[in-house]
C-alpha cells in the first residue's frame, strides 16, 4: 500500500513537472525555508530515533548505533557525555532538561542522567521498570517521567528515587510510548492498549477517546491533542467520546509522527518523507519534501525544532535541517524567466516574465492576473501616467486606465525596448537593446533626440534628477546628461575624468540632489560635481549592483552580482562625511533564501521599494520580497568550546579541562574550537588571541582551528569569542591555560650556566689573545735584546779594545815625559778624558747588553759590578736567594736602571774597599740591595735626596714610584751606604 501510494506520488509530481515545463528551473518545495541534507557520506548517523538540545548548545541525536553530537559544522559520535561512558550506545530515549542535564534511554533498559561533574544510571534496581525505554520527558515541577515497555516511572527531583507508576495511579503496567504535558497542565500519556489523560489536580489517570493504540503525540496551537495508531492515522484525541461519534472513530490525517512549531504550524511526519501542514485542508506538494526534491531518506523517524527556529528530521538514511529563510518567495508556484516588477496604479506591486503575463501581487503572497502579454521596460511619469513596453510596443496608460499605443520607428517592430524615461514637458527617452536611443515627441521618434556627440554605445539605464536633467547611463562607463532650456537641449558627459568607475551602468537612483550609479564594477554616489565609490569593508566593491533604494530612515540597500547588501543609517551618514572610509554591511545570499543574483542589464531596476515598505528583488528565475524592519534575527549568542589541541604529533582531549601541560618542548600547537550556532554556522565569526604572546584578537576566515609555531616555554591563555550570523557576540566565550615546561636546556639555570661558560670562554680566549701578545712581544723584546747583546759584543771587541790600545799607547808614550812636565800634565789631562770616555763607552755597552730575565739581571748587573772593579781599588760579590721569578719588562729596566746606578754612585764615590749585590726572591716580594763600606753620605745629601749637581738618586727614586716600589738610603758617614729596592710580587713577578 505504502509502494503503490508512493508511485501514484511520483506519477503526480511528474504530470506536474510536465505540465509547468520552462527553462527556468523548478521553484525548491517549502520555499520558505533553506534546506540542508546529510547523509553517509557527510559523517551524518542513520536511522535518527531522537533529538535533543541541552542549555549548553549541544545537538544530541540518538540512535540504535551510538550517540551523536552536532556543533553546526560536524557530526561526531561519542562515547561518554560530559567525560562520562555512556551504558550502551544501543538508544531509543533521548531528553534534555532545563538546567541542563542529558538523559539517555537504553533499548536493553536503563536510563542514565548526564551533567558536567555528575552521572547516574537508574536500572529495574532502582525501581525502574526494565525493558526498552521509548521516552523521556522532562516534566514542569523538574521530575522526569520515562515510558518503558513494562510501564511508566517518574524520576523524582534531586535525582536520587524513582516512583513507578503503574495501577496505583490508573495505569497499566504496558508499554508507553510517550508522555505529554499539555499548555492547560494536563498530561497525556500513550500506550500500547490507548491514551490516557490525568487532569491538574488529579490523583489518577483516565482512559481517553478514541480506545486505540496510539503514540506519537502533538499539541495543536488551540489546545487540540494529536495521536496516531500503527496504521499512520492520526486521530484527534479527546477526554470523552464526542456524543455524536460513530462506533469506531475515523482518523483526520495520514502520518506517522508530528510536531508543532514554535508558530503554530503542523509538521507531518509520512512514510514518504514530511509535509508542512498551514492548514487541515488536501496536501500541496509546494509544502511536502520527499526524497525526490532533497530530502536524505525515507520513513522519517524523528523531528524537533532547536532553541535557534530550525527544523531537524531524522531519516533511515540521514538528517535534515530546514531553516526559516528571511527572503520570502513571492509567486513560488510559477516559473518565472526574466521577471519585471513595476509599481501598479494603487501602490502594489506588478510583477511580470516572459510566459506569465503581468500579474498583481498582494500582500498576503497571493496574486491575479492584469493582463496576458509581455512586459519590459517601464517607467511612472511625473504626472502620473505609465509608460512600458508591452510585446515590444511602447504603451502609455493615463490616470483613468486608458491605455494608447505607439507604434514603434521603422525597422523595430521586433526589437526589444530596455529603458524608458520622461521628462518634465512629457516626452519619453526609450532606448532599444543594441546602440539605438530616441526621443519621442508628440508621438515622433527622434534619434537621439535630435543631439550631436550622444555616445555610440547602449544606453542601459535612465533617471531624472531634481532638476529636470535626463541622466542616461551607457555601457562604456559613460552617463550623458539632457538638460532642457527655452533655447533647446544641452549635452554633457560624465566619465572616467570625474571619477566614475562603475563600468556598464546598470541603475540610475535619485537621492534627493544626489544621483546613485550601479555599475558591473561598483556603486559611486555623484555630488558637488564628483564621483565618490561607495566600498565596503574586507573589500567589497558592490560589483553588479542593478537595484538600489535608499530607505526614509536613511538606509541604504543594493541588489548585485553577489547578493542583497543592506548598509544601515549610521554607516551611510559615515560615509557620506568622508567617502574614502569602507563602510560596514550586511549580506543577504542564497543561505537567506535568494535563489540566483541579481539581473545584470535588466529592463527595469531588480530592487523596489512598495508603498507598504516591503522591499522587492528579481533574478533570473524568482522574485523575493523582505520587510526592512522586521528583518528576522538570531538573538542566541553562540556557546563556544575548545574542541582539543594537537601538539608534536599528539592530540590531547580538553573537554571540560580548563588548563592543559603540554610535554617539556613543545614547539607547536594547534587548538581546535567551535560555536554551537545551528542555524547559519556559514556566517559564524571567530576571534582569539593566545594571551602571553599575543594581545590583538585575530578572526580567522573559514577555519576553526589556531595554529602557532616556535612556542618557547610559559604559561599561556588561550582565548575565543564568536559571533552568530547576525553579529551577536558571546563575549566570555572559552579559554584555555596551557602551560609548555622547559627542557633542561630551556631553563635559567640553564641559561645561566650558557652566560657562565660564554663568560669563561671569553676569559680564556682573552688570556690566550693576550699571552699571545706577550709571547710577540717578548719575542720582538729577545731579538731586540739580542740584536743589541750583539752589538755590545762588537763595540766591546772592537772600538772599546781599539780605544783601550790607543790609551795604553799613548800612556807609554807619556812616561816619556818627565814627571810634571808641561807637556806631561797635557797629555795626562787628555789620557784621563778619554778614560772617562772609555768608561761612559762601557756602561752604555752594558745597557745594551742589559735583557729581561731573572737571570740575566744579576748576571748583568754582576758583570757590570765587576768592571767597576776592575777599575778600582775594591773587591765586588754577588748573592742571590729564593728562587729566581721572570720579570715583568718594564721592572726589570727599573729596577735594573736603579741597581747599576746604586753600584756605579758606589764603585766611583764610596771609596769602599768591599761593594756587595743581593738579590732575594719571595713570593710577596722582590728585593735588590747594594751595599758599601765606604766612607758614607753627608747628612745633608741623605736628607735631600741627592747630591749638588748630581741627579743620580732622584732617578732612582723617580723610577722606584713609577712601579709603586719602596726605596731606602741607610748611611752614616764613615760607615758605608745601604741602598734598599722593596717590589711588591704582583707589580714585579710576569704572571
Amino acid at each position: 500500500m505504502i509502494i503503490a501510494h508512493i508511485r501514484r506520488l511520483t506519477l503526480i509530481v511528474l504530470l506536474l513537472a510536465s505540465a509547468l515545463a520552462a527553462a527556468a528551473p523548478a521553484m525548491p518545495l517549502l520555499s520558505d525555508f533553506n534546506h540542508k541534507a546529510w547523509g553517509v557520506l557527510d559523517g551524518a548517523p542513520v536511522d535518527v530515533m531522537k533529538f535533543a538540545q541541552t542549555t549548553d548548545g549541544w545537538l544530541w541525536i540518538a540512535t540504535p548505533t551510538g550517540l551523536w553530537r552536532y556543533d553546526g559544522v560536524r557530526f561526531e559520535r561519542v562515547d561518554s557525555v560530559y567525560g562520562h561512558p555512556l551504558q550502551s550506545n544501543i538508544l531509543i530515549g533521548l531528553a534534555a532538561t532545563p538546567d541542563g542535564a542529558l538523559l539517555v534511554g537504553y533499548q536493553l533498559g536503563g536510563v542514565s542522567v548526564f551533567r558536567k561533574g555528575y552521572t547516574r544510571t537508574y536500572t529495574e534496581a532502582d525501581g525502574l521498570p526494565n525493558g526498552i525505554v521509548y521516552h523521556i520527558e522532562p516534566a514542569p515541577d523538574g521530575s522526569v517521567w520515562v515510558g518503558t515497555r513494562s510501564g511508566a516511572a517518574r524520576l523524582l527531583p534531586g535525582g536520587g528515587k524513582v516512583e513507578k507508576l503503574g495501577v496505583n495511579v490508573g495505569l497499566p503496567e504496558i508499554s508507553v510510548f510517550q508522555i505529554l504535558f499539555s499548555r492547560n497542565g494536563t498530561q497525556w500519556i500513550a500506550t500500547i492498549e490507548g491514551m490516557y489523560y490525568r487532569r491538574p489536580g488529579a490523583s489518577n489517570f483516565t482512559p481517553a477517546w478514541p480506545h486505540t493504540q496510539l503514540y506519537a503525540m502533538g499539541e495543536a496551537p488551540d489546545g487540540t491533542i494529536w495521536a496516531c495508531d500503527p496504521h499512520n492515522d492520526y486521530y484527534r484525541v479527546s477526554t470523552s467520546q464526542p456524543a455524536k461519534a460513530s462506533a469506531s472513530a475515523k482518523p483526520a490525517l495520514k502520518g506517522r509522527g508530528m510536531r508543532f512549531d514554535r508558530d503554530g504550524v503542523m509538521w507531518l511526519l509520512l512514510n514518504e518523507g514530511i509535509e508542512r501542514k498551514l492548514d487541515f485542508g488536501p496536501s500541496s506538494p509546494a509544502q511536502k519534501l520527499t526524497p525526490q526534491n532533497g530530502l536524505s531518506g525515507t520513513t522519517p523517524g524523528a523531528i524537533f525544532q532547536d532553541r535557534e527556529g530550525s527544523i531537524w528530521i531524522g531519516t533511515a538514511t540521514g538528517v535534515d535541517r530546514l531553516r526559516p529563510n528571511r527572503l520570502k518567495p513571492v509567486l513560488p508556484e510559477l516559473q518565472l524567466e526574466g521577471p519585471a516588477m513595476l509599481h501598479g496604479p494603487a501602490g502594489e506591486l506588478w510583477i511580470g516574465d516572459i510566459w506569465n503575463g503581468l500579474r498583481s501581487v498582494n500582500p498576503d503572497g497571493t496574486s491575479r492576473l492584469v493582463e496576458n502579454g509581455r512586459i519590459g521596460a517601464s517607467h511612472w511619469a511625473v504626472d502620473g501616467t505609465l509608460w512600458y513596453s508591452w510585446n515590444k510596443a511602447l504603451r502609455h496608460r493615463t490616470l483613468d486606465g486608458k491605455v494608447t499605443a505607439i507604434a514603434p520607428p521603422d525597422g523595430f517592430k521586433n526589437r526589444l525596448m530596455h529603458a524608458i524615461q520622461s521628462t518634465r514637458h512629457g516626452d519619453v527617452w526609450v532606448s532599444y537593446h543594441g546602440r539605438d536611443l530616441f526621443k519621442v515627441v508628440n508621438g515622433v521618434w527622434i534619434r537621439d533626440g535630435g543631439l550631436q556627440g550622444m555616445p555610440r554605445e547602449m544606453t542601459t539605464s535612465m533617471a531624472m534628477d531634481a532638476q529636470g536633467t535626463v541622466w542616461l547611463g551607457h555601457a562604456n562607463n559613460t552617463i550623458s546628461l539632457v538638460s532642457e532650456h527655452e533655447q533647446g537641449s544641452t549635452l554633457k558627459r560624465l566619465d572616467g575624468s570625474n571619477g566614475l568607475g562603475a563600468g556598464i551602468i546598470m541603475q540610475l537612483y535619485r537621492d534627493g540632489n544626489a544621483m546613485w550609479v550601479g555599475g558591473e564594477r561598483g556603486v559611486y554616489l555623484y555630488r558637488d560635481g564628483r564621483f565618490a565609490a561607495l566600498e565596503g569593508k574586507n573589500d567589497e566593491v558592490f560589483r553588479g549592483v542593478s537595484g538600489i533604494v535608499r530607505l526614509p530612515d536613511g538606509e541604504l540597500w543594493l541588489h548585485g552580482a553577489d547578493g542583497i547588501y543592506r548598509i544601515n543609517a549610521g554607516a551611510v551618514a559615515a560615509w557620506l562625511q568622508d567617502s574614502r572610509m569602507a563602510v560596514d554591511f550586511e549580506r543577504f545570499d542564497a543561505l537567506d533564501g535568494l535563489r540566483g543574483h541579481a539581473q545584470q542589464l535588466p529592463s527595469n531596476p531588480s530592487l523596489m521599494r512598495t508603498r507598504d515598505g516591503q522591499l522587492w528583488f528579481t533574478t533570473d528565475y524568482t522574485v523575493a520580497s523582505i520587510d526592512p524592519s522586521h528583518v528576522r534575527r538570531n538573538p542566541v549568542p553562540p556557546p563556544v568550546y575548545i574542541r582539543g589541541a594537537e601538539s608534536g604529533g599528539k592530540k590531547f582531549l580538553v573537554d571540560d579541562v580548563k588548563a592543559l601541560v603540554l610535554p617539556k618542548g613543545s614547539k607547536q600547537l594547534t587548538i581546535s574550537f567551535t560555536a554551537l550556532s545551528l542555524s547559519i554556522p556559514e556566517r559564524v565569526r571567530f576571534q582569539y588571541r593566545l594571551v602571553g604572546l599575543e594581545d590583538q584578537w585575530e578572526e580567522p576566515v573559514g577555519r576553526r582551528e589556531a595554529y602557532y609555531t616556535n612556542l618557547p616555554p610559559g604559561n599561556y591563555r588561550f582565548e575565543v569569542i564568536a559571533a552568530n550570523e547576525d553579529g551577536v557576540w558571546n563575549t566570555q566565550g572559552a579559554a584555555l591555560d596551557i602551560s609548555i615546561p622547559p627542557t633542561f636546556v630551556q631553563t635559567p639555570w640553564f641559561m645561566l650556566l650558557v652566560a657562565l661558560g660564554i663568560a669563561l670562554l671569553g676569559y680564556a680566549a682573552y688570556q690566550l689573545r693576550v699571552r699571545v701578545i706577550k709571547r710577540r712581544m717578548q719575542e720582538t723584546f729577545w731579538a731586540r735584546m739580542a740584536e743589541r747583546s750583539r752589538i755590545a759584543r762588537a763595540l766591546h771587541d772592537t772600538l772599546l779594545q781599539s780605544v783601550q790600545g790607543l790609551i795604553m799607547t799613548f800612556q807609554s808614550f807619556a812616561n816619556k815625559y818627565e814627571p810634571g812636565s808641561r807637556e806631561r800634565e797635557r797629555m795626562e789631562k787628555s789620557l784621563d778624558m778619554a778614560e772617562q770616555l772609555l768608561t761612559q763607552g762601557r756602561d752604555q755597552i752594558m745597557d745594551l747588553r742589559a735583557s729581561s730575565s731573572s737571570d740575566d739581571l744579576g748576571l748583568t748587573l754582576g758583570e757590570f759590578g765587576k768592571g767597576q772593579a776592575e777599575h778600582g781599588a775594591h773587591a765586588f760579590s754577588v748573592r742571590i736567594t729564593g728562587t729566581p721569578c721572570r720579570l715583568r719588562s718594564k721592572a726589570y729596566e727599573e729596577i735594573y736602571a736603579i741597581g747599576r746606578e746604586a753600584l756605579f754612585n758606589a764603585a766611583r764615590y764610596a771609596e769602599a774597599d768591599n761593594i756587595w749585590l743581593e738579590l732575594h726572591y719571595t713570593p710577596r716580594l722582590f728585593t735588590l740591595k747594594v751595599k758599601d763600606n765606604g766612607r758614607g753620605l753627608d747628612h745633608q745629601t741623605l736628607a735631600s735626596g741627592q747630591s749638588p749637581g748630581h741627579w743620580g738618586l732622584v732617578g732612582m727614586r723617580e723610577r722606584a714610584e713609577s712601579m709603586k716600589a719602596q726605596l731606602s738610603i741607610l748611611s752614616q758617614p764613615g760607615e758605608g751606604t745601604e741602598v734598599v729596592l722593596t717590589v711588591k710580587a704582583r707589580n714585579a713577578y710576569e704572571g
